[in-house]
């Protein structure tokens, strides 16, 4: 099974949409195997966001992520990166589809409530990023079956 990345951004915590995206996460048969609440810096949003320290917004983009703490999660599940990603929706939460995270609870591009890692490489160095190896626990819950035919997870 793969892994993914997801940070509860502080637009998903100052509107309390935590329990119901964890609640969303849970009754898809995602598996949660990491969770913490942290509050993030600038030194970690550089690295995370390397790809927009040039642009024009990054400063506000950084502000937004600091304005409260972020809860991260590590989710697990069979090709759980494209399917966390279609459950997100599109950035702009304004063009997200009706049933997915952000088209049910954003209206912004950037208060957008939720990050989703985007490949199964970048899962993997973001969750390093993000989690220590103790931090994030290997098991498979005891109603798996429920969630999966045989021989699919």
């Amino acid at each position: 099974m793969e892994q993914t990345l997801v940070l509860l951004k502080p637009s998903c915590i100052e509107r309390c949409l935590v329990g119901q995206v964890i609640t969303r996460i849970q009754q898809r048969g995602i598996i949660i195997t990491g969770l913490k609440m942290m509050q993030l810096d600038e030194k970690i949003l550089r690295e995370h966001y390397a790809h927009l320290v040039d642009k024009p917004f990054f400063p506000g983009l950084a502000a937004s992520m600091m304005a409260s703490p972020v809860i991260a999660m590590v989710l697990k599940g069979v090709d759980v990166v494209e399917v966390f990603r279609k459950m997100t929706g599109v950035t702009n939460g304004r063009k997200a589809e009706p049933g997915t995270l952000r088209g049910d609870f954003c209206m912004s591009g950037q208060a957008n409530i939720i990050h989703a890692s985007d490949s199964v490489e970048n899962a993997k160095i973001e969750i390093n990023r993000f989690f220590r190896p103790e931090e994030v626990f290997d098991y498979t819950p005891a109603n798996i079956a429920f969630y999966y035919g045989e021989g699919e997870a």
